[in-house]
Parts: structure tokens; sequence; C-alpha cells
């Protein structure tokens, strides 16, 4: 697809991956980029509009943890966590402003320092991922020259906070589409999908579909990706079925999050596409 791409669009944007490796592979002209989670958009935002104000309220928290031992560490991540919790409701998230700088560098603090780097909020829509240990390296809090070079790469983008059901109108013709939603758990206790309040079930796995759909009958080129429940049960179609007619392939990822350490490890998720 080299040199066709020039409209990028990634409706659950999360860590944003895809959008910078193809805008560095690829001449796009212009990407649509979004996710219901406000927090992540405000953080996005800030990072192309104001970045080294930002990095000068990271480096100030990269400091004072940094400085501290594993204990009293732990005790200002969760104290550091608390404080970003309350002080939600102080943010206007729809109007970009000064408050936005520290927001976002806090939330790329929380980030690096939590367990696994893990987003996760309970249904009052608080972060509660739990501290990360690190006993055997530091975590780089800091990344001046990604941070940077991401800066530079948002440049081109439109980046909003929106369901995916409502972006049908917002993604120009003729676009490559990546859907990445919060994969749907392959076990009972497998449930990592607390990215938002809401959690995501196959009720939107089926509306996520439709509009997987739409997006191709308009000519764009999509894509989607998500959990492959024959790791499970060799009998579970789920995808099979709500994407018959497209191309599925399965390929090998890595998982490091499972409360058992056995679980852990390379296991298939799901491809599909319409090219």
């Amino acid at each position: 697809m080299k040199g066709e791409i020039q409209h990028f669009s990634e409706p659950f944007l999360g860590g944003g991956a895809v959008f910078f490796d193809l805008a560095q592979k690829f001449d796009l002209k212009s990407a649509k980029l979004f996710d219901i989670n406000q927090e992540l958009i405000l953080t996005y935002k800030v990072v192309q509009k104001d970045v080294d104000l930002m990095m000068e309220f990271l480096q100030r928290y990269s400091t004072e943890y940094l400085k501290l031992d594993n204990d009293r560490q732990k005790e200002y991540y969760y104290e550091f966590r608390t404080n970003y919790n309350h002080q939600r409701f102080n943010i206007d998230f729809k109007r970009y402003n000064e408050n936005w700088i520290p927001r976002a560098a806090q939330l790329i603090f929380l980030n690096k320092t939590c367990f696994n780097g893990l987003y996760r909020v309970n249904q009052k829509g608080e972060f509660n991922t739990p501290s990360g240990v690190y006993k055997n390296h530091v975590p780089k809090i800091l990344d001046v020259e990604n941070l940077k070079l991401a800066s530079k790469v948002l440049g081109i983008a439109d980046i909003e906070s929106s369901n995916f059901s409502s972006i049908e109108e917002k993604i120009k013709d003729s676009s490559f589409i990546y859907f990445d939603p919060p994969y749907r758990p392959i076990s009972k206790t497998a449930n990592f999908t607390n990215y938002s309040k809401k959690n995501f079930d196959d009720a939107l796995q089926f509306e996520l579909a439709d509009i997987f759909k739409k997006m191709d009958e308009k000519g764009n080129l999509v894509m989607l990706s998500n959990s492959d429940p024959k790791n499970e049960n060799k009998k579970d179609s789920f995808f099979d079925d709500l994407y018959e007619g497209y191309d599925i392939k399965r390929v090998k990822a890595t998982r490091v999050i499972n409360s058992k350490v056995s679980k852990r490890g390379r296991i298939n998720e799901i491809v599909v596409r319409n090219y």
C-alpha cells in the first residue's frame, strides 16, 4: 500500500501506535484521531500544541519520584493518583486551556509508573491502576526525544473526543481506517475492557461491525483487530460470524497482563480487513 494512503482515521486511538507508524512511513495529508477517553484526547492535544511546557511539569514529577526509594515511590504514586482523580472535576474537557498542560503531564507520569502501563478506570471514572514495581530498571518518565517527535507528527491530525458510533460523517472519503476497540474478553477472568466507565460488551461489538461495514461500503480501506475467542473455545466463532465475507487472519501477539504467569505469552488475535 506504500504511497497510496493519504488520509488516515483511528476511532479508538489508545496509544496511537498505528498512527505514529504510518505517519512516518507514508506521506499522509490528514489524520482524524478519535477516542472516547477525554483524558487521553486532552493529553494528545497538549503534546500537539504545548509539548515544551508540558515537559517542564513532567520533569518536576520525574525528579521528585526518582529520588525516592521503592517504598516512598509507592506512597508518592498513590498520593499522586488520588490528587489526579480529585482534580478531574476542575477540568473543562471541552475547551483547551492552560489547566490542560499539567493534567497531560500527570497522565503521562501515571502511565509510566503504574502497573504495566495499563489505563483502567472504575465505574466512578477514577483511574485505579495500581503502582508498578521497578526493582530492576528505572522508568523513563520524561522521554524528550519521543515527545518532541510525537508533537511534530501530530501536526497533521485533527484530534477529538468522540464515541466510535458518531464518527461516520467525520471521516474523509477514501481513507484508511483502523479500528482497535477494547478487546472482547476471551475468558471470564480476562476482562480488561474498563478503559472507560462503560464496558465494551457484545452489543457494542455488533454496533462496531455495522460501522465497519458502512465504512467499507463507502470505499474506504478498513482494518480491525480484536481478541480471538478460539484461544479458549475452538467452537466460538463470534468474530468469524460477525465479519463473515471479510479477510480474517489470526496473528500471534504477546499478552503480558494476566493474573496467572502461565497464561501470559503468545496467543492468537484476529485481524479483519476488506482488502
